[in-house]
């Protein structure tokens, strides 16, 4: 994929700069002026269905792909080197891993992927967070709408990279084509309060919820059956997970980069009560350069999280705690 220029001006951009480019309401008027067809086909993707696929945009990715397994595969609890071994037993992933595996910092900054969500968007990519998989994760369905959200809300997403060939029976990843229309699941709206509280699943309040919209809307999932070296581009409302492995002696390679966009508030909803003004804010630094990112809404810097104010979980303070739980997918 060629790499993307600086993001066009848009009817969007003038009319609705705190909605993502691809989410806006009047997107289906947009003439795309300035992209690519390949980038419009994926711009009207990620519109209708609220997901894209693209071949990774890095020449090198098949030796970075071979060094990535040689450098994390001893850290998995997992006996990847015996072909008929259980391998569903350990712990499948590796956060963060950007901070000591050059090969996953560079496919998380990839500069054509940050150009081209940048384009999409209509506000400057950060990456802020990765996830290395040897193995899926069964995840059942969630958004990463409760675990990484933005004011104006909408400015995250996700690429999973396929780091193999994926069959069906390695437990894929899976998608609800269009859920990322529905509404975003708040803890307002399930009766919830969320700043303060204890969890061991982020997501778990709002399962029941998302399963009511997937049975009203008639949906169900679909299964990514990645090729190696395929990246799934989704929005932060589009409900996913990982599917039943039926081979357990199957690996699912895979890295997870999640992105934020510049001028927003970042914060973890299911540990936040926005109506009180009580946000579990975070405090982020961009992977690519690692320079702060501090949280501003229209262009003012807001006042980041007070750890010795805020109440404590099990798990420590709920800043801690928001960057700790969500480490699937």
């Amino acid at each position: 994929m060629p790499e993307s220029t600086a993001s066009p001006e848009t009817k969007s951009a003038r009319l609705f700069p705190g909605v993502p480019l691809i989410e806006s309401p009047v997107f289906e008027s947009e003439t795309l002026e300035g992209f690519t067809e390949q980038e419009k086909t994926l711009a009207r993707s990620l519109h209708a269905d609220g997901f894209g696929v693209v071949d990774f945009p890095d020449p090198e990715i098949d030796a970075r792909i071979d060094r990535i397994k040689r450098n994390l595969g001893p850290r998995y609890d997992i006996p990847l080197d015996d072909p008929a071994a259980e391998k569903t037993k350990g712990d499948p992933r590796i956060q963060d891993a950007w901070t000591t595996d050059e090969d996953v910092h560079a496919i998380a900054s990839n500069p054509a992927i940050l150009n081209l969500l940048s384009k999409l968007y209509g506000r400057r990519a950060f990456p802020f967070q990765t996830l290395n998989f040897a193995v899926g994760t069964q995840q059942a369905a969630h958004t990463d709408s409760v675990h990484f959200s933005s004011l104006p809300e909408r400015f995250m997403c996700g690429v999973w990279l396929a780091m193999e060939d994926i069959p069906a029976e390695a437990g894929p990843l899976f998608y609800v084509r269009g859920s990322h229309r529905w509404p975003i699941i708040t803890n307002g709206m399930i009766g919830r309060r969320g700043y303060g509280s204890e969890l061991n699943s982020a997501q778990d309040p709002y399962a029941d919820a998302w399963q009511a919209l997937c049975d009203a809307n008639g949906k169900s999932a679909e299964p990514f059956l990645a090729r190696k070296g395929q990246a799934l581009i989704w929005t932060a409302n589009l409900l996913h997970g990982g599917s039943r492995q039926t081979d357990r002696t199957l690996t699912r390679w895979s890295q997870v980069t999640h992105y934020f966009f510049d001028d927003c508030i970042y914060y973890t909803p299911a540990f936040s009560d926005e109506a009180l003004g009580r946000l579990a804010l975070r405090n982020l630094v961009s992977i690519a350069d690692q320079t702060p990112k501090p949280n501003t809404y229209l262009g003012e810097v807001v006042d980041g999280p007070d750890h010795r104010n805020r109440p404590r979980s099990r798990l420590g303070a709920v800043g801690s705690l928001a960057n700790r739980v969500f480490r699937q997918i």
